[in-house]
């Protein structure tokens, strides 16, 4: 007991909830879009850092955030996707807030409420509204086909989150070398996090819908290790994934990975399909092999200084 409030921990298969990406899919395809709306706003008023990590999103104990954002005539502020209560929330440093419900809303409404919210509270943003990264995509203002929104489904993916994150951030605190935030890309949804070799890397080709050359070459002008969760394909519960950029020699022949962890030709890396981790004995365990074997595969093969870059085993206090 503290302070009169029970605190406990459920088993680890209940703390991993199910799901299935077919269940939810087209809440899912537009909370993609909302939280590019959220993103893009962020990516308008926070100055460029590298490798894009002044744009994504950062869970929360009640969703996401785009964490605090200078603006450049207006007070400081920040938006957050509120998943337990389902709404969006604007504050500011002025004392000024407001919100919007999350629910079932053509993308089309839900950008154009947010944007007469941010003008009513003093920080209007103009941003380029068209979604990144999705082929054939729909401009915010004009996309009414992406409308559905099911709260259940959408705390589930963030519970999840949640999860996910803490495993990341352990794998995370094993590296001393220059590593990134536990982050959610919104291009894909996706929360990952990556490590670096301290190399520049070779140009990347590019290619992803609505994202010019500059995206790409900003993302991996150094060579890096990345892992992270994409709540995709619709036949699975989403997966985890690792890939390296510049892909060294013999990377996708990998030996030793965990049970059920595969390389898929059509991503480009490795996958572990959540319900593997999810229903696994211990969770945490096989997600931080699946991590860890990965990486190392990367770095042993681009030659990386492992000595200088690592510190072990990391356990929580």
């Amino acid at each position: 007991m503290l302070g009169g409030v029970t605190a406990g921990l459920q088993p680890s298969n209940e703390r991993w909830p199910a799901i299935p990406v077919a269940g939810w899919l087209e809440t899912r395809d537009t909370l993609q879009l909302y939280t590019q709306v959220i993103g893009k706003v962020r990516m308008a008023n926070a100055g460029l850092s590298n490798h894009w990590w002044n744009v994504p999103l950062y869970p929360t104990a009640r969703g996401l955030t785009t964490s605090l954002m200078p603006h450049p005539t207006g007070p400081f502020f920040q938006v957050d996707l509120d998943f337990v209560d389902h709404r969006l929330d604007v504050v500011t440093a002025a004392g000024g807030s407001g919100s919007i419900p999350l629910g079932p809303r053509p993308v089309a409404e839900f950008h154009d409420e947010v944007m007469r919210l941010l003008d009513e509270l003093g920080v209007a943003t103009s941003i380029w509204p068209v979604p990144v990264e999705i082929p054939g995509a729909i401009p915010f203002p004009e996309d009414r086909a992406h409308a559905s929104y099911d709260p259940d489904a959408v705390h589930r993916f963030w519970l999840a989150l949640l999860q996910m994150w803490r495993v990341f951030t352990q794998f995370r605190d094993r590296f001393l070398g220059k590593s990134s935030p536990v982050h959610v890309f919104w291009g894909a949804l996706d929360l990952a996090t990556t490590r670096f070799s301290g190399r520049t890397a070779p140009p990347h080709p590019g290619g992803a819908p609505n994202c010019g050359p500059h995206v790409m070459l900003e993302a991996y002008s150094h060579e890096v290790s990345s892992c992270g969760y994409w709540p995709g394909p619709p036949g699975e519960e989403g997966v985890f994934y690792s890939y390296a950029y510049p892909e060294p020699a013999g990377f996708r022949d990998a030996t030793g990975l965990p049970d059920g962890a595969r390389w898929d030709d059509g991503l480009g890396e490795f996958v572990l399909p959540y319900e593997l981790v999810r229903t696994a004995p211990d969770p945490d365990a096989l997600l931080l092999a699946f991590l860890q074997r990965t990486y190392e595969v990367a770095a042993d093969a681009a030659g990386w200084d492992r000595a200088a870059l690592e510190r072990g085993d990391v356990s929580p206090r």
